[in-house]
């Protein structure tokens, strides 16, 4: 994936370079960082006023972060027949435990894949652990004989969207090898500046990492410029959790407008089709 340059100093590039080094090696932990104290932190790269959305004033924006499965990927049951697999093969979750399982499952849609099964494995690691490498492996076998597609028009809003000046960054939970396989069959390498998984981050939604590191990465200035999109109440979690300065839910995926509106959201549309519009960068 490419980068989006800023028109930063050599100062301002050194600090925001800095940041970027500290949370890849853990100097700085994601999960302790709240928003406003990211907002602070970045304040001596740029100030920027607060994002209007309503005027669509297109230049506010400067970084937009989109879910993958459910957002821009279509999943069509695929995530829970892949667990139905992994619950088989892994014994995690059989007989009269596997309904609640599954419903978890669809309850935490969005969420880290290893953090989901923890939960269902009673914090037992090496269960866990054994469960996830089984959903992956389902998963990426259901992907090569069936194939995976792109919710209609995705990959077309992800190019306006950066024509129109916006960085874009797609988020996943989960690992980097099922993501990465995902991106090989829609062919989508150089669609997006980034693409993030957990595993980049620090943790999964509903916390704030993905979209933070998506922001200290492509050099947004501000929590404020920065837009969060999803099809599941831990994607707007994760961005309310940001602080970012808008947060759009998407009715292609797990859950309904009660939901993503009760979590947080700014707005709710049905298709990321509607999202250029809604934020001002189509001239329509």
């Amino acid at each position: 994936m490419t980068s989006t340059t800023t028109g930063l100093s050599a100062d301002e590039l050194a600090e925001r370079d800095e940041l970027v080094e500290q949370t890849e090696t853990g100097e700085v932990d994601l999960r302790a960082l709240s928003a406003d104290q990211l907002d602070e932190r970045l304040d001596d790269l740029e100030d920027e006023d607060d994002a209007d959305f309503d005027d669509e004033d297109s230049g506010d924006i400067e970084l937009i972060v989109l879910d993958m499965a459910g957002t821009t990927v279509a999943d069509d049951g695929v995530v829970e027949r892949a667990f139905a697999l992994a619950a088989e093969r892994s014994g995690i979750a059989t007989g009269e435990a596997f309904e609640s399982a599954l419903e978890y499952v669809r309850d935490t849609m969005g969420q880290s894949k290893i953090e989901v099964f923890r939960v269902l494995a009673d914090d037992d690691e090496d269960a866990a652990q054994r469960a996830n490498s089984a959903f992956e492996g389902a998963y990426a076998e259901l992907v090569a004989s069936e194939g995976v597609a792109e919710i209609a028009g995705a990959a077309d809003v992800i190019r306006e969207l950066r024509g129109a000046g916006a960085s874009v960054v797609l988020t996943t939970g989960f690992s980097p090898e099922t993501r990465d396989a995902i991106i090989d069959a829609l062919g989508w390498h150089e669609l997006a500046d980034l693409v993030l998984s957990p595993a980049d981050a620090g943790r999964g939604r509903p916390h704030p990492d993905l979209p933070l590191t998506a922001l200290l990465r492509t050099g947004a200035s501000a929590v404020d410029a920065m837009v969060v999109v999803g099809d599941t109440v831990s994607d707007v979690e994760s961005g309310v959790n940001a602080g970012a300065g808008f947060v759009v839910g998407v009715l292609s995926g797990a859950h309904d407008r009660d939901a993503l509106e009760a979590a947080g959201a700014d707005a709710v549309i049905d298709s990321i089709v509607e999202l250029p519009a809604l934020l001002g960068l189509r001239g329509e």
